[in-house]
């Protein structure tokens, strides 16, 4: 089963219940080389449902000291389709790392910040 890494809304139970209709399991960790960074929604009709003006996201430092904490949650291929639906509409790129931990995960992050 995949990874997936998330340091954000994906940790919480009615996030996961709603995108992939059960509670996922998983175990702490961290993304190196990140740190965490703010994004503006652009969308106004996302921000307005969301009820804030933000986006909590995972810029790309390259700095190896840097750690971003975590969870990386076991999920199967249509749940990692799920998640991306469910990432879309943010400035979001998803990505293969190598967490602390030396595990494979997938993990959105700010695609701006790896350019």
């Amino acid at each position: 089963m995949p990874l997936l890494f998330s340091y954000g809304t994906l940790q919480q139970e009615s996030v996961q219940l709603s995108t992939f209709g059960r509670r996922l399991t998983g175990h702490a960790d961290a993304l190196v080389g990140f740190e965490a960074a703010l994004v503006r929604i652009e969308e106004r009709a996302v921000a307005a449902a969301a009820g804030r003006t933000h986006h909590a996201n995972a810029a790309f430092t390259g700095n190896r000291d840097h750690r971003l904490s975590g969870t990386a949650f076991e999920v199967s291929n249509a749940e990692l389709a799920a998640a991306d639906e469910y990432e879309r509409p943010a400035a979001y790129i998803r990505i293969e790392t190598t967490l602390a931990s030396g595990a494979r995960a997938w993990v959105y992050v700010y695609g701006r910040s790896l350019a």
